[in-house]
């Protein structure tokens, strides 16, 4: 099947929270995801945007996502966050995923960035081989930390 990939816009936010949807439930988060097709117009379209989202799209819609957003190492300066790189199912082997990447480092290098950057779960070796077949390094020996929001409102009550 045919695909092509652009930049998101803000009517295919409804389409591009149905793939985090999907993505919730294969990682075993299915009741995670609070953020809204609101949320996500607002956070990415907004005077300030917060991400910059591509979707790879075929004749029936968008399948596929990656959605990016600027960091800052204080190791090597400017860069990249990939969150998530989303392909349904269905189109998984197509080149989908690969196309995405690409537009993700393509995005980057015209940036200027040193380094782009994204988790992958242990558990999931297929993207772990896929990652690995474009050169990138997934670093076993970190462990990701995240202070949810109850953890942030515990956290402001302690100091």
């Amino acid at each position: 099947m045919k695909f092509s990939i652009r930049k998101a816009t803000k009517e295919d936010m409804a389409q591009v929270l149905h793939l985090i949807h999907e993505l919730a439930i294969f990682e075993k988060e299915e009741n995670a995801v609070e953020v809204r097709v609101e949320d996500l117009v607002k956070d990415g379209f907004g005077p300030t945007p917060l991400f910059q989202c591509f979707v790879a799209e075929t004749s029936e819609g968008i399948k596929g996502l990656a959605l990016v957003y600027a960091r800052y190492s204080t190791w090597k300066g400017p860069t990249l966050h990939l969150e998530d790189l989303i392909v349904t199912e269905k189109m998984r082997g197509t080149g989908m995923g690969t196309a995405l990447l690409n537009e993700v480092i393509r995005y980057g290098h015209a940036l200027g960035v040193k380094r782009i950057n994204w988790e992958v779960l242990d558990w999931n070796e297929p993207a772990i081989a896929f990652y690995e077949s474009k050169g990138a390094n997934v670093m076993r020996n970190w462990d990701v930390v995240h202070l949810d929001e109850k953890g942030i409102q515990n956290y402001i009550r302690k100091i």
